[in-house]
């Protein structure tokens, strides 16, 4: 498989580059090729891959290459214009932005979820966003088996889910740095309640990102969804807190048991030992890790999770990977 990243000096753009040089997914011998891409600006510049050095090429050059599959992290305007020309000259595009997630015809695919709806032929995948993702992983499986009438979800946001701005920004304000202010109000030490712009009903987009993407994702459009995004002052990854309301009763024990058995989940559940997932031990690895399971004493129906997972890494770039090695598999049936 020839690889091109889209967007390859940006910062999820370069977690991308590790994950496929960790060869997990997708061993080092089966990439046959490596095309880094990035804009005008940075055309020219050198990148290293595998011991090798590679230059950022720009949009068409990357074209008359003829990679097998293209990963995009580069925005969702440069999406929207460039999505559409690499597919329409047989490259498989993974998009990582907002671009087209919510088109009907395009899979929003979170492999261990809904790989499935990933055809021979298809040319444009989303991947989501990375609160949806790391709540999917999740619940997909206590959805699939005890139906999910209802969730809320309370985001706690590292400031790398904002790029590299949020995070000058922060260190900026730690060193007593002048800057430009990316978020509404300074970070260092604080919490904003406040992820994207706010739309016409009160909610922000990262809300309503949750709850239509984990719609399509779990094929149900009558769950209901609830949220509350909030940016934190960390960088290790994104916390959530949340309870699900199932449609029936629920055995307590199964769902601890569907948890531990879900692929690419960790539990990390000893509140006698203080044992519980933190962003600071998520940082760097692929697994989305839940603690704090409990039942809901307010209601019969409800469970109250914990969720933690770098979204960097199983967010944003791990997931576009594991999509790349599924189309791969899918190439050698």
């Amino acid at each position: 498989m020839k690889i091109a990243v889209v967007g390859a000096t940006g910062l999820v753009g370069s977690v991308i580059i590790q994950v496929l040089e960790e060869g997990r997914y997708l061993p080092p011998s089966e990439i046959s090729g490596f095309i880094p891409v990035a804009s005008a600006a940075s055309a020219g510049k050198k990148l290293k891959f595998n011991g090798n050095e590679y230059e950022v090429l720009g949009m068409e050059q990357a074209i008359n290459l003829k990679p097998d599959v293209a990963i995009f992290s580069a925005g969702a305007k440069t999406s929207e214009t460039w999505a559409p020309v690499f597919a329409e000259a047989g490259i498989t595009v993974i998009d990582n932005s907002s671009a087209w997630r919510m088109f009907d015809n395009i899979p929003l695919v979170v492999p261990e979820i809904n790989a499935h709806t990933i055809k021979p032929d298809t040319r444009i995948i989303a991947n989501p966003n990375c609160s949806t993702m790391q709540l999917v992983v999740v619940a997909g499986p206590l959805h699939f088996k005890y139906g999910i009438k209802r969730m809320v979800v309370s985001t706690y946001q590292a400031v790398t889910g904002s790029g590299i701005k949020g995070v000058q920004q922060l260190e900026n304000e730690r060193k007593g740095i002048e800057y430009e202010s990316f978020y509404p109000h300074r970070i260092d030490l604080n919490l904003i309640p406040q992820g994207g712009a706010f739309l016409d009903n009160a909610y922000t987009a990262e809300e309503m990102k949750l709850l239509n993407e984990t719609r399509k994702i779990l094929n149900n459009q009558d769950i209901m969804l609830t949220s509350t995004v909030v940016r934190v002052p960390v960088y290790g990854g994104h916390s959530m807190a949340v309870n699900i309301e199932f449609a029936k009763e629920y055995n307590f024990d199964e769902v601890r048991e569907i948890i531990r058995n879900t692929s690419g989940v960790v539990v990390q559940d000893n509140p006698e030992r203080s044992h519980y997932p933190m962003p600071v031990n998520a940082e760097g690895r692929d697994e989305v890790f839940v603690g704090r399971i409990r039942r809901d004493i307010s209601h019969l129906h409800a469970l109250d999770l914990w969720i933690v997972a770098d979204n960097l890494r199983k967010g944003a770039a791990t997931n576009a990977v594991q999509i790349a090695a599924h189309l791969h598999k899918l190439k050698q049936k």
